[in-house]
């Protein structure tokens, strides 16, 4: 509790008054913020542009949104079709945001913003399972205990539908914090003491059962220097959707390289060229981003229904025999297809 009141107050104070110590230099894109009130933008702390990475049409929650300045630039990038939330527990950003909000509806035509008051290691008061395409963060999770932390991790999973994903900024640590600085509340509250190694920011994500966990910007210089020790701001993507039952429908994947060899979150160990056997929901997983660049995907000849399909034993890594998607049928000779170069129809 003492650093939740530390954070609190500091944030509290920073409503009113702008505080530097408190924000990353970042350049956002300038056609968002022009419709943004300058009393948000002075008093809104971040380290990365989550924004940045959302789409039109989706539902997007902002955890520990402050006054606003992320929420109100997602309701552009979402337009009319889709909602912001954005969930903080402190009454003095609020104020500010909801001040705010009906100044940027009327600017850009629409209202697709709401605020929530809450904390974000604890959402189920406020949000409901599976309700949300993407969940953005700047900044904030470095701010929770240590012992919610886990929990932190849970809520951004719970919340998420089947296929949605996390999208966070944060700052993390190169080197592990000692109990001395975790235990300083001016420095946990300034976004320092409480960072995660770097290394396992991105395994909290994966023990909350998300996955193509991708670290999608690293600021090369930290941020800050405390005692030796770099904090720097990070951007990572992850993604939920992997539960479920692993079904044999005689799919396969190749792995295109540029590696030799690859494992994924499942513990498959993928080889370059080597047509891999995969469920169902593997496949269509690798379909999908952040996968399919890397994957050449292979379809039965005879589709197997899912509802008649057999179950996969996902816990091995086996090759795929081609005449296992070709059929056991398939024994004929075809003649030479057009694959020209320049429509002359050769080959060779």
């Amino acid at each position: 509790m003492r650093t939740e009141t530390a954070v609190r107050n500091r944030y509290a104070g920073a409503a009113h008054t702008p505080e530097a110590a408190l924000c990353c230099p970042v350049e956002y894109d300038q056609k968002y913020l022009a419709v943004i009130p300058q009393e948000v933008i002075e008093k809104d702390y971040g380290c990365g542009d989550p924004s940045r990475y959302l789409r039109a049409g989706e539902t997007v929650l902002d955890l520990g949104s402050g006054t606003g300045k992320i929420c109100f630039i997602a309701a552009q990038v979402v337009g009319p079709t889709g909602k912001v939330i954005g969930v903080d527990m402190t009454d003095e950003m609020l104020a500010v945001a909801r001040r705010n909000a009906p100044v940027v509806a009327e600017r850009i035509g629409y209202a697709n913003v709401e605020f929530r008051q809450g904390q974000i290691q604890d959402l189920r008061p406020i949000i409901h399972d599976e309700t949300i395409d993407v969940v953005v963060s700047n900044c904030v999770l470095n701010l929770v205990a240590t012992a919610a932390k886990r929990q932190l991790f849970a809520e951004l999973h719970r919340v998420l539908k089947r296929g949605g994903r996390a999208v966070i900024s944060d700052i993390v640590s190169d080197e592990d914090v000692p109990v001395k600085l975790q235990n300083d509340p001016e420095l946990w509250s300034g976004c320092i003491s409480g960072a995660l190694r770097e290394d396992l920011f991105l395994k909290a994500f994966e023990e909350a059962g998300f996955y193509g966990i991708t670290l999608l910007k690293r600021d090369a210089q930290p941020w800050r220097t405390v005692q030796g020790i770099e904090f720097r701001a990070v951007t990572v993507e992850a993604f939920k959707g992997k539960q479920g039952a692993c079904f044999e429908r005689n799919q396969a994947v190749i792995y295109k390289g540029p590696f030799k060899e690859v494992l994924d979150d499942d513990g498959h160990l993928l080889k370059r060229g080597e047509r891999v056997a995969v469920c169902d929901k593997t496949f269509q997983l690798y379909k999908k981003s952040p996968y399919r660049e890397h994957f050449e995907f292979i379809e039965p000849v005879t589709e197997i229904p899912l509802e008649q399909a057999q179950p996969f034993d996902c816990s091995r890594t086996a090759l795929r025999h081609p005449q296992e998607t070709k059929g056991p049928d398939d024994n004929g000779t075809t003649s030479a297809s057009q694959c020209g170069d320049g429509g002359n129809g050769a080959c060779c």
